[in-house]
Protein backbone atom coordinates (compact mmCIF):
# COMPACT_ATOMS: atom_id res chain seq x y z
CA UNK A 1 0.00 0.00 0.00
CA UNK A 2 1.45 3.38 -1.02
CA UNK A 3 2.37 6.14 1.39
CA UNK A 4 -0.22 8.47 -0.19
CA UNK A 5 -2.99 5.94 0.44
CA UNK A 6 -1.95 5.49 4.06
CA UNK A 7 -1.82 9.24 4.53
CA UNK A 8 -5.29 9.66 3.01
CA UNK A 9 -6.69 6.99 5.32
CA UNK A 10 -5.02 8.62 8.30
CA UNK A 11 -6.56 12.01 7.45
CA UNK A 12 -10.01 10.43 7.08
CA UNK A 13 -9.58 8.64 10.40
CA UNK A 14 -8.66 11.92 12.10
CA UNK A 15 -11.95 13.40 10.83
CA UNK A 16 -13.91 10.38 12.06
CA UNK A 17 -14.70 9.13 8.55
CA UNK A 18 -14.63 5.39 7.87
CA UNK A 19 -13.15 4.80 4.37
CA UNK A 20 -15.49 1.84 3.92
CA UNK A 21 -18.39 4.29 3.72
CA UNK A 22 -17.24 5.10 0.19
CA UNK A 23 -18.46 1.63 -0.78
CA UNK A 24 -21.99 3.03 -0.39
CA UNK A 25 -21.48 5.52 -3.22
CA UNK A 26 -22.58 3.15 -6.08
CA UNK A 27 -25.70 2.13 -4.16
CA UNK A 28 -26.48 5.77 -3.33
CA UNK A 29 -26.12 6.79 -6.97
CA UNK A 30 -28.39 3.89 -7.97
CA UNK A 31 -31.11 4.88 -5.48
CA UNK A 32 -30.93 8.55 -6.43
CA UNK A 33 -31.02 7.86 -10.17
CA UNK A 34 -33.77 5.24 -10.19
CA UNK A 35 -35.96 6.23 -7.23
CA UNK A 36 -35.43 9.67 -5.74
CA UNK A 37 -34.99 11.60 -9.00
CA UNK A 38 -38.04 10.01 -10.75
CA UNK A 39 -40.15 10.64 -7.65
CA UNK A 40 -39.12 14.29 -7.42
CA UNK A 41 -39.56 14.71 -11.18
CA UNK A 42 -43.04 13.23 -10.94
CA UNK A 43 -43.99 15.67 -8.19
CA UNK A 44 -42.67 18.56 -10.28
CA UNK A 45 -44.66 17.47 -13.34
CA UNK A 46 -47.84 17.00 -11.30
CA UNK A 47 -47.56 20.61 -10.09
CA UNK A 48 -47.39 21.99 -13.64
CA UNK A 49 -50.83 21.39 -15.21
CA UNK A 50 -51.83 23.22 -18.35
CA UNK A 51 -54.34 25.31 -16.42
CA UNK A 52 -55.93 25.73 -13.02
CA UNK A 53 -52.93 26.30 -10.79
CA UNK A 54 -50.29 24.07 -9.22
CA UNK A 55 -52.71 21.72 -7.45
CA UNK A 56 -55.23 21.50 -10.31
CA UNK A 57 -54.24 17.94 -11.23
CA UNK A 58 -54.75 16.71 -7.67
CA UNK A 59 -58.00 18.65 -7.37
CA UNK A 60 -59.27 17.09 -10.58
CA UNK A 61 -58.32 13.60 -9.37
CA UNK A 62 -60.10 13.82 -6.03
CA UNK A 63 -63.19 15.66 -7.27
CA UNK A 64 -63.81 13.17 -10.08
CA UNK A 65 -65.44 10.06 -8.61
CA UNK A 66 -64.35 7.98 -11.62
CA UNK A 67 -60.72 8.76 -10.79
CA UNK A 68 -61.04 8.88 -7.00
CA UNK A 69 -62.70 5.48 -6.78
CA UNK A 70 -59.62 3.85 -8.28
CA UNK A 71 -58.01 4.15 -4.83
CA UNK A 72 -60.67 1.99 -3.21
CA UNK A 73 -60.65 -0.42 -6.14
CA UNK A 74 -56.90 -0.89 -5.95
CA UNK A 75 -56.99 -1.39 -2.18
CA UNK A 76 -59.87 -3.86 -2.51
CA UNK A 77 -57.71 -5.96 -4.82
CA UNK A 78 -54.24 -5.57 -3.34
CA UNK A 79 -54.96 -5.86 0.40
CA UNK A 80 -56.81 -9.22 0.24
CA UNK A 81 -54.27 -10.60 -2.24
CA UNK A 82 -51.31 -9.61 -0.05
CA UNK A 83 -53.01 -10.92 3.09
CA UNK A 84 -53.90 -14.21 1.42
CA UNK A 85 -50.34 -14.69 0.15
CA UNK A 86 -48.86 -14.13 3.61
CA UNK A 87 -51.39 -16.33 5.42
CA UNK A 88 -51.00 -19.11 2.86
CA UNK A 89 -47.21 -18.93 3.01
CA UNK A 90 -46.95 -19.31 6.80
CA UNK A 91 -48.18 -22.93 7.25
CA UNK A 92 -46.38 -24.13 4.12
CA UNK A 93 -43.09 -22.48 5.08
CA UNK A 94 -43.51 -23.70 8.67
CA UNK A 95 -43.85 -27.28 7.48
CA UNK A 96 -40.91 -26.98 5.10
CA UNK A 97 -38.43 -25.86 7.72
CA UNK A 98 -37.46 -29.43 8.44
CA UNK A 99 -35.85 -31.98 6.18
CA UNK A 100 -37.98 -34.41 4.24
CA UNK A 101 -37.84 -36.23 0.95
CA UNK A 102 -38.86 -34.13 -2.04
CA UNK A 103 -38.38 -30.80 -0.24
CA UNK A 104 -36.22 -29.34 -3.02
CA UNK A 105 -38.66 -30.37 -5.73
CA UNK A 106 -41.61 -28.94 -3.82
CA UNK A 107 -39.76 -25.67 -3.27
CA UNK A 108 -39.04 -25.40 -6.99
CA UNK A 109 -42.71 -26.00 -7.81
CA UNK A 110 -43.79 -23.29 -5.36
CA UNK A 111 -41.42 -20.64 -6.73
CA UNK A 112 -41.75 -21.45 -10.44
CA UNK A 113 -44.45 -18.76 -10.95
CA UNK A 114 -41.72 -16.15 -10.40
CA UNK A 115 -40.25 -17.14 -13.76
CA UNK A 116 -43.54 -17.05 -15.64
CA UNK A 117 -44.19 -13.33 -15.62
CA UNK A 118 -47.51 -11.54 -15.48
CA UNK A 119 -48.39 -11.92 -19.16
CA UNK A 120 -47.79 -15.68 -19.25
CA UNK A 121 -49.71 -16.07 -15.99
CA UNK A 122 -52.64 -14.15 -17.45
CA UNK A 123 -52.59 -16.31 -20.56
CA UNK A 124 -52.63 -19.43 -18.41
CA UNK A 125 -55.57 -18.13 -16.40
CA UNK A 126 -57.52 -17.40 -19.58
CA UNK A 127 -56.83 -20.90 -20.88
CA UNK A 128 -57.76 -22.55 -17.59
CA UNK A 129 -60.46 -20.34 -16.03
CA UNK A 130 -61.80 -18.55 -19.10
CA UNK A 131 -65.31 -19.16 -20.48
CA UNK A 132 -63.95 -21.85 -22.80
CA UNK A 133 -61.15 -22.96 -20.47
CA UNK A 134 -60.55 -26.37 -18.95
CA UNK A 135 -62.24 -25.53 -15.67
CA UNK A 136 -65.52 -24.52 -17.28
CA UNK A 137 -65.36 -27.45 -19.70
CA UNK A 138 -65.21 -29.84 -16.77
CA UNK A 139 -68.09 -28.11 -14.99
CA UNK A 140 -70.26 -28.16 -18.10
CA UNK A 141 -69.41 -31.72 -19.10
CA UNK A 142 -70.11 -33.08 -15.62
CA UNK A 143 -73.33 -31.11 -15.26
CA UNK A 144 -72.11 -29.14 -12.26
CA UNK A 145 -72.94 -25.91 -14.07
CA UNK A 146 -75.36 -25.08 -16.87
CA UNK A 147 -73.29 -22.15 -18.11
CA UNK A 148 -69.64 -21.04 -17.82
CA UNK A 149 -68.58 -19.56 -14.49
CA UNK A 150 -67.12 -16.09 -14.95
CA UNK A 151 -63.69 -16.11 -13.32
CA UNK A 152 -61.78 -13.87 -15.71
CA UNK A 153 -62.17 -10.30 -16.95
CA UNK A 154 -63.40 -9.34 -13.49
CA UNK A 155 -62.17 -8.97 -9.92
CA UNK A 156 -61.38 -12.66 -9.49
CA UNK A 157 -59.20 -12.85 -12.56
CA UNK A 158 -56.93 -10.12 -11.19
CA UNK A 159 -57.00 -11.60 -7.69
CA UNK A 160 -55.95 -15.05 -8.91
CA UNK A 161 -53.17 -13.51 -10.99
CA UNK A 162 -51.82 -11.57 -8.00
CA UNK A 163 -51.93 -14.68 -5.83
CA UNK A 164 -50.03 -16.77 -8.38
CA UNK A 165 -47.34 -14.15 -8.97
CA UNK A 166 -47.11 -12.88 -5.38
CA UNK A 167 -47.18 -16.11 -3.39
CA UNK A 168 -43.62 -17.23 -4.29
CA UNK A 169 -42.19 -13.97 -2.91
CA UNK A 170 -44.20 -14.29 0.30
CA UNK A 171 -43.25 -17.94 0.66
CA UNK A 172 -39.52 -17.34 0.22
CA UNK A 173 -39.52 -14.41 2.65
CA UNK A 174 -41.49 -16.26 5.34
CA UNK A 175 -39.30 -19.35 4.90
CA UNK A 176 -36.22 -17.17 5.34
CA UNK A 177 -37.55 -15.67 8.57
CA UNK A 178 -38.63 -19.05 9.91
CA UNK A 179 -35.24 -20.55 9.11
CA UNK A 180 -33.66 -17.87 11.29
CA UNK A 181 -35.65 -18.82 14.38
CA UNK A 182 -33.75 -21.19 16.64
CA UNK A 183 -35.65 -24.52 16.64
CA UNK A 184 -34.27 -25.32 20.09
CA UNK A 185 -36.75 -22.81 21.50
CA UNK A 186 -39.68 -24.95 20.40
CA UNK A 187 -37.95 -28.13 21.54
CA UNK A 188 -37.43 -26.63 24.97
CA UNK A 189 -41.10 -25.66 25.15
CA UNK A 190 -42.08 -29.18 24.08
CA UNK A 191 -40.07 -30.71 26.89
CA UNK A 192 -42.05 -28.50 29.29
CA UNK A 193 -45.31 -29.93 27.96
CA UNK A 194 -46.30 -27.22 25.47
CA UNK A 195 -48.46 -28.48 22.63
CA UNK A 196 -48.06 -27.63 18.95
CA UNK A 197 -50.48 -24.70 19.12
CA UNK A 198 -48.85 -23.24 22.22
CA UNK A 199 -45.39 -23.52 20.69
CA UNK A 200 -46.48 -21.85 17.48
CA UNK A 201 -48.58 -19.01 18.88
CA UNK A 202 -46.42 -18.23 21.91
CA UNK A 203 -42.94 -18.75 20.53
CA UNK A 204 -42.74 -18.96 16.74
CA UNK A 205 -45.40 -16.41 15.82
CA UNK A 206 -44.11 -13.60 18.09
CA UNK A 207 -40.61 -14.07 16.68
CA UNK A 208 -42.04 -14.24 13.17
CA UNK A 209 -44.30 -11.18 13.54
CA UNK A 210 -41.74 -8.59 12.34
CA UNK A 211 -40.98 -10.72 9.30
CA UNK A 212 -44.66 -11.18 8.51
CA UNK A 213 -45.19 -7.42 8.62
CA UNK A 214 -42.28 -6.86 6.25
CA UNK A 215 -43.49 -9.63 3.97
CA UNK A 216 -46.98 -8.16 3.87
CA UNK A 217 -45.60 -4.73 2.98
CA UNK A 218 -43.54 -6.08 0.10
CA UNK A 219 -46.32 -8.25 -1.30
CA UNK A 220 -48.77 -5.38 -0.89
CA UNK A 221 -46.54 -3.04 -2.91
CA UNK A 222 -46.30 -5.67 -5.65
CA UNK A 223 -50.07 -6.12 -5.69
CA UNK A 224 -50.90 -2.42 -5.41
CA UNK A 225 -48.92 -1.60 -8.54
CA UNK A 226 -50.96 -4.09 -10.57
CA UNK A 227 -51.35 -3.10 -14.22
CA UNK A 228 -50.94 -5.98 -16.73
CA UNK A 229 -53.28 -8.25 -14.77
CA UNK A 230 -55.94 -5.54 -14.53
CA UNK A 231 -55.81 -5.20 -18.32
CA UNK A 232 -55.42 -8.82 -19.41
CA UNK A 233 -57.64 -10.74 -17.00
CA UNK A 234 -59.60 -7.89 -15.44
CA UNK A 235 -62.12 -5.25 -16.42
CA UNK A 236 -59.98 -2.10 -16.83
CA UNK A 237 -62.94 0.14 -17.55
CA UNK A 238 -65.07 -1.19 -14.71
CA UNK A 239 -64.52 -3.38 -11.66
CA UNK A 240 -60.72 -3.50 -11.92
CA UNK A 241 -59.96 0.06 -12.98
CA UNK A 242 -57.01 0.58 -10.65
CA UNK A 243 -54.86 3.68 -10.13
CA UNK A 244 -52.18 2.49 -12.55
CA UNK A 245 -54.80 2.23 -15.30
CA UNK A 246 -55.98 5.76 -14.52
CA UNK A 247 -52.40 7.03 -14.73
CA UNK A 248 -51.83 5.21 -18.02
CA UNK A 249 -55.00 6.63 -19.57
CA UNK A 250 -54.09 10.14 -18.44
CA UNK A 251 -50.60 9.89 -19.93
CA UNK A 252 -51.14 7.95 -23.16
CA UNK A 253 -54.82 8.47 -23.98
CA UNK A 254 -55.41 12.09 -22.93
CA UNK A 255 -51.72 13.07 -22.98
CA UNK A 256 -52.20 14.90 -19.69
CA UNK A 257 -48.88 14.22 -18.03
CA UNK A 258 -49.67 16.37 -15.00
CA UNK A 259 -52.75 14.26 -14.26
CA UNK A 260 -50.79 11.05 -14.84
CA UNK A 261 -48.04 12.19 -12.47
CA UNK A 262 -50.61 13.24 -9.88
CA UNK A 263 -52.21 9.78 -10.04
CA UNK A 264 -48.79 8.16 -9.63
CA UNK A 265 -47.96 10.37 -6.63
CA UNK A 266 -51.31 9.56 -5.03
CA UNK A 267 -50.56 5.90 -5.64
CA UNK A 268 -47.23 6.19 -3.86
CA UNK A 269 -48.78 8.15 -0.99
CA UNK A 270 -51.45 5.51 -0.40
CA UNK A 271 -48.77 2.81 -0.35
CA UNK A 272 -46.76 4.77 2.21
CA UNK A 273 -49.83 5.19 4.42
CA UNK A 274 -50.62 1.47 4.39
CA UNK A 275 -46.99 0.51 5.01
CA UNK A 276 -46.74 3.00 7.89
CA UNK A 277 -49.88 1.55 9.49
CA UNK A 278 -48.60 -2.02 9.16
CA UNK A 279 -45.18 -1.20 10.58
CA UNK A 280 -46.81 0.77 13.38
CA UNK A 281 -48.99 -2.18 14.29
CA UNK A 282 -45.93 -4.42 14.22
CA UNK A 283 -44.27 -2.31 16.88
CA UNK A 284 -47.42 -2.49 19.01
CA UNK A 285 -47.94 -6.22 18.65
CA UNK A 286 -44.34 -7.25 19.24
CA UNK A 287 -41.84 -5.37 21.40
CA UNK A 288 -39.55 -8.18 22.48
CA UNK A 289 -36.16 -9.25 21.25
CA UNK A 290 -35.79 -10.88 17.87
CA UNK A 291 -32.58 -12.63 18.85
CA UNK A 292 -32.25 -15.92 17.12
CA UNK A 293 -34.38 -14.84 14.18
CA UNK A 294 -34.03 -12.66 11.13
CA UNK A 295 -36.87 -10.32 12.09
Amino acid sequence: MSTATLAARHRLAERGIDPQLFLLIPATVFVVALFIYPFCYGIAVSLQPAQGGALAAYRAFFTDAYQRDTIATTLAISLPAALFNVLAAVPIAYRMRGRFRGKRLLTIILVVPITLGTVLTAEGLLNFLGPTGWFNRVLLSTGLADRPVTLTHNYWGVFFSLVITGFPFAFLLVLSYLSGIDPSLERAAATLGAGWAQRFFRITLPLLAPGLATTFCLTFVLAFSVFPSAILVGDPSGSTRVISVAAYEAAYVRYDYAAASAAAIVMGAVELVVISIVLGLRSLLYTGSTAGGKG
